[in-house]
Formats: structure tokens, sequence, C-alpha cells
């Protein structure tokens, strides 16, 4: 027997999520975006699956998650809802097989070696290769002169390069032609997919033609420290 997300998640959690759901709508509407085109992906990260639970019953689908433990607890623990699980951080070659098995989206994708593996262990899967515009340190993304190359051995192996994923600059001025150049980008390798802006930032990535917004602290408030999960 299946739990309805609104039978089993926090009613006070689920009328504060819904709440900030709809100023995350009204921001974006206001930035000139198409709400029924743009979709918003809940990141979870640090908070419990009770959250998860809250998010569904607000009327969202696609969660997302940076560390492997969680995504595969929470998977696990939400089974009976009907989530669309994206995976947003960096990829460690050791654990793409873990994050296969629960992932519906690898948004992250910056290197030959995951593409080939990702190829073999799930051919066909839909993925993102990330981009990095902004050359700061540690910073994970492919340099913008690689991402053809990339997408196009995505292509060659049989994935679904569903799009490009960035992390802009917190500098407004900066992130707005980061965002700008990655549209191009998209366009230019005929993708459609722009993931591009979250919580502090989705306004300018609205304006820039983002297809998919990244929003945690914006939905669910302030994170916990993050528990060191494998």
């Amino acid at each position: 027997m299946t739990t309805s997300p609104a039978s089993s998640a926090n009613p006070d959690d689920v009328q504060r999520v819904a709440a900030n759901l709809a100023d995350v709508r009204r921001r974006i509407a206001s930035a000139g975006g198409d709400l029924a085109a743009i979709c918003i992906v809940a990141v979870t990260k640090t908070f419990e699956a009770s959250m998860v639970r809250a998010a569904a019953s607000a009327g969202l689908v696609a969660m997302g998650e940076n560390y492997v433990g969680e995504l595969e607890r929470k998977d696990n623990e939400t089974a009976d809802l009907a989530l669309r699980w994206h995976f947003l951080g960096a990829l460690q070659s050791n654990k793409i097989a873990r994050i296969l098995a629960h992932a519906d989206v690898v948004s992250a994708v910056t290197r030959d070696k995951e593409i080939d593996k990702i190829a073999t262990l799930r051919p066909g899967m839909t993925i993102d290769v990330q981009v990095d515009l902004t050359r700061a340190p540690q910073r994970n993304g492919a340099d913008v002169h690689e991402v053809e190359a990339l997408v196009t051995r995505a292509r060659d192996r049989g994935l679904d390069v569903r799009g490009l994923m960035t992390v802009a600059s917190p500098d407004p001025v900066a992130a707005s032609a980061q965002f700008a150049a990655l549209a191009r980008l998209a366009s230019e390798l005929g993708l459609r997919g722009r993931s591009m802006g979250m919580s502090e930032d989705l306004e300018r990535a609205v304006e820039q033609g983002s297809t998919e917004i990244r929003v945690g602290r914006a939905l669910f408030g302030p994170r916990t420290t993050p528990r060191a999960l494998a």
C-alpha cells in the first residue's frame, strides 16, 4: 500500500514550502519567465526526506541532490512518490554506478571518462554537461572550449544530452554575462536545456533564458550542516 505525499508530510512544512514556492514562482514571473516552461528543481541536500515529501505535496516533482548517500537514502525513503531525481554534485568515477541506480538526470558531467562510464552502465541516460564560466578555483565544470567535444562524445555514445548547466559568479554583472554565454552556447550546440539560476540569482538566469532553476534555501530555508555521506 502506497502512502500519498499529503498524508505523510508535516502539514506545517507543506504550508511553509508551498508559500515559499509561490514566492519563487512570483520571482520567475517578475523576471519575465514562463512558469509553464521553467522547471523548478528542489535541492534537498542536508534536509531530511520529510522535506522531500513536503515539496512533493506542494506540487514539485523534480528533486536535486549533491551527495550520493543522501540521494540513495531519500530516493529509497520516498519510493512511493512519483519523483524525478537530479544528481547535481561533482562526479567521482567510483560512485557513478551508485548514482545511476537512483538518478533520472546526471547534471554535472565534465569529463570524457564520466561520459564513457555512464554510457556503459546506463545506455541512453539523460545528462547535462556542466560548464565553468567563472574560472574560479575549485569550481566544478568543463572549460567552455571543451564543451562541444563533450556534447559530441556523449551523443556519439548514445546518451540523451538534455542541455548545459552552470553555477555563476556571485557578482551580479558577471553572473548575467555568464548566464547569457551559457544560453548562447546551448543554442549553438542545438540544446534547449539551460540549467542555470539558484536561490540568490534566479532572476538573472531567467532573464537570460534559463529553462531550469535549482533552489534549496528559497524553498526550505537555511541549510543544516552538511553530513559526510559517501
